[in-house]
């Protein structure tokens, strides 16, 4: 999935947190939800202006992040 066209990083939004493109709705915010135990329908409920692309551009974002995570030596 190309997550870049659901996510952005502008520095006046969220300080500069990736947020999903025309939401003040960050990554973290939905990785939290779903963390919490809210399924992807219970948070388009929520929050009407995401739908299931959306949430899963959040997952593949931070799976792309992990993936090149590195511990400095």
């Amino acid at each position: 999935m190309n997550y870049s066209n659901y996510i952005s990083i502008n520095s006046n939004i969220r300080f500069g947190k990736p947020t999903i493109n025309g939401t003040r709705i960050t990554v973290y915010d939905v990785l939290g939800w779903l963390a919490s135990g809210m399924s992807i329908e219970q948070i388009i409920s929520d929050f009407p202006e995401l739908n299931e692309e959306k949430i899963k551009a959040c997952l593949a974002f931070a799976a792309d992040r992990e993936h090149k995570f590195k511990i400095a030596s």
